[in-house]
């Protein structure tokens, strides 16, 4: 199915390892939370590579170089090699090359990652505004410090260029959300009175820097954020697999407006490696599997008692398309008995995404 439609969720006809060409991954979240694997994605992506799919990294955070973030991936059980690494670092230096002369300075506010990717595009990185750099980028790092904004904020009140690599509220981590690079970002927008141009996830930019760098002729997305994975997908027309084991959570789903819906949905990314059935609407019910939601919200199983190996991520499937098809708005009370099923599943919900 194509992803164009909003209501509905795709019928892949075969294990998407096997219907698309890349997988672009998103990293945290996604392969590791913090300095760990995301249980069983290791494996799961060297299967998917054993069915002839090709993996591609790709990060909004700017702080670390591929070969970094290679070498963390290695260590975690994942063969990659740093081409197959694609940063949102990257695609701002790209951004950039474009519109500023080469060897032109850019003063960053970020670290290492962003450094490399200048240099790779043939441009100077700088760190005080006393070099006059025609430009200001600026990434997520957990060393940027108040020198480091102080230095970006008399830069940017000169009137040169602003990039930020993204604009992501949070990162994740295992103690929960931390800080990332839009809140970093909101200080100097708050000091300046100026807004940047974001060129990660969603904007476009990222996934013509992700396509071009893999090859890739048939992509999936597969991130766990819908603000800036599932929606970048979208912005592009490319189908899109969301993941639970991230940011977000199934409350978060099937809130989700339309342009932030995915094509499909799994616990992990080690749903690569199945086919993916769509839900059905059949009246006013919509079944999946063993489930179906009725126009009150309540999910029935066919299966009585359920057996043990019943899939629950059908069920969580049924829930989106009924609440999808209902068209969107914000989160009502009206939407309290699909949260009850969640609760039921143990999918647990927080509210909207």
């Amino acid at each position: 199915m194509s992803a164009d439609s909003s209501a509905v969720l795709g019928d892949s006809g075969s294990p998407l390892c096997e219907r698309y060409d890349v997988a672009l991954l998103d990293l945290d979240g996604v392969v590791y939370v913090g300095p760990d694997a995301v249980p069983g994605v290791p494996r799961a992506l060297e299967a998917a590579r054993g069915h002839g799919m090709r993996l591609a990294f790709v990060t909004n955070n700017a702080a670390r170089p591929p070969e970094v973030v290679a070498a963390h991936l290695r260590k975690l059980g994942v063969s990659t090699d740093p081409a197959e690494v694609i940063t949102s670092a990257q695609a701002a230096a790209h951004y950039l090359a474009e519109r500023l002369p080469p060897g032109s300075r850019v003063l960053v506010v970020g670290t290492s990652g962003l450094f490399e990717a200048l240099r790779e595009r043939g441009l100077s990185p700088v760190q005080t505004a006393d070099d006059d750099p025609a430009a200001v980028v600026q990434g997520y790092s957990p060393d940027i410090d108040w020198r480091m904004l102080s230095e970006g904020a008399v830069a940017i009140r000169r009137g040169v260029p602003w990039v930020a690599t993204n604009l992501d509220s949070t990162v994740p981590s295992p103690r929960g959300p931390l800080p990332g690079n839009g809140s970093l970002v909101a200080a100097l927008r708050a000091a300046t009175g100026r807004e940047p141009v974001a060129t990660g996830k969603p904007d476009p930019t990222m996934h013509r820097e992700s396509v071009e760098r893999s090859a890739a002729r048939r992509p999936i997305v597969v991130g766990d954020r819908l603000d800036t994975d599932i929606e970048g997908a979208r912005r592009v027309g490319c189908d899109s697999l969301v993941v639970l084991s991230g940011v977000t959570d199934a409350g978060q789903l099937i809130d989700a407006r339309p342009d932030r819906r995915p094509t499909y949905l799994a616990h992990d990314a080690g749903g690569l490696l199945v086919r993916h059935a769509a839900p059905v609407i059949v009246g006013a019910d919509v079944r999946c599997g063993t489930w179906s939601v009725g126009s009150e919200g309540r999910l029935v199983s066919s299966a009585d008692p359920r057996p043990d190996n019943s899939d629950d991520l059908d069920a969580l499937r049924a829930l989106c398309v009924s609440r999808w098809s209902r068209g969107w708005s914000t989160p009502s009370a009206g939407d309290e008995p699909a949260r009850s099923e969640l609760a039921r599943l143990g999918l647990g919900s927080s509210g909207s995404g």
